[in-house]
């Protein structure tokens, strides 16, 4: 057991002096507080990581957000912190490795969970693998932002929308994802409207081959040119404007689109309309009935 032991503590031994400064190395987070973290780098001595050393991203708590059982690669600095530990670097190896992490994300187009640090002319800034990112104002929702202060210190997920490891460029957006997370909410609110239902909308365009109207709620479908009217126009808009209130029924559903047709609708209110018609009585039956009504209550003196 004791050979074991040596042989075990000199293997240790041989691998800690192959460590060099500026090397980088892996290892798993074994205990955090606000001066440091400790790192296990399964070498002879463990890994110490100054607060200042572990991220450069503005008010960054190492309490908070790392936790043991982390992952962490950090840059050698020194072989022998004076306590027997090796010094180690977390913002150094980010400077290495962040942009080969940042290339992946990029291609993958994978959705990252940042938090807004800042707020700058024409967008504001979060920070992935420690590198400062600017997300513009045009890039933090489905419209322009006016106000970006309302964003700062909120969490806001986002894609890398564009690198540049040589001028340190990092570009981030949330836009892209926004629009998907819309455009699903869109198919599913149309899966669930039903063929044949007759409602109102407004017109919202017009084009050469129909008019698209919206239905309220995010959806919107495209009455084609013949199914405006009955009789045969040239264009949409020698019927209808922009803004007009019109019923339309949903002929179709497919592809994530919507047919309308205001003509169906048009006929079908038509036919209700007739079928609602009171029928009157016969005349001669009504006349009768109203004299009788007349005398009904008349007392004759005798």
């Amino acid at each position: 057991m004791a050979e074991l032991m040596k042989d075990y503590e000199t293997e240790l031994e041989a691998s800690f002096k192959k460590i060099e400064e500026g090397d980088i190395l892996t290892g798993t987070v074994i205990s955090v507080d606000e001066k440091e973290v400790v790192v296990d780098l399964k070498y002879y001595a463990e890994g110490i990581i100054p607060a200042e050393d572990y991220s450069r991203e503005p008010g960054f708590s190492l309490k908070e957000q790392v936790n043991v059982g982390d992952e962490v690669s950090a840059t050698v600095v020194s072989k022998d912190d004076g306590n027997g530990n090796i010094l180690l670097s977390r913002t150094e190896a980010a400077d290495v490795l962040a942009w080969d992490k940042l290339k992946e994300l990029k291609d993958s187009k994978e959705v990252i969970d940042v938090v807004v640090k800042g707020i700058v002319n024409g967008g504001v800034i979060a920070y992935v693998e420690g590198v400062r990112g600017f997300i513009p104002a045009s890039k933090l929702a489905l419209n322009y932002v006016e106000d970006t202060n309302e964003y700062l210190n909120k969490p806001i997920q986002v894609q890398v929308f564009d690198i540049d490891k040589e001028k340190g460029r990092l570009i981030l957006s949330a836009k892209e994802i926004l629009r998907e997370k819309a455009e699903e909410e869109r198919k599913t609110k149309i899966s669930n409207v039903q063929v044949g239902l007759v409602t109102e909308g407004v017109v919202e365009s017009l084009q050469p081959y129909g008019a698209f109207v919206d239905l309220g709620n995010g959806l919107s479908g495209l009455v084609h040119i013949s199914q405006i009217c009955e009789k045969r126009i040239k264009k949409p808009s020698e019927v209808l404007t922009v803004g007009d209130k019109v019923k339309v029924k949903v002929t179709a559903v497919k592809d994530g689109k919507l047919s309308l047709s205001i003509k169906e609708a048009t006929d079908m209110m038509a036919k209700e309309i007739e079928e609602e018609v009171i029928e009157l009585p016969d005349s001669k039956e009504e006349a009768s009935t109203s004299l009788g009504a007349l005398f009904a209550n008349i007392k004759l003196d005798n």
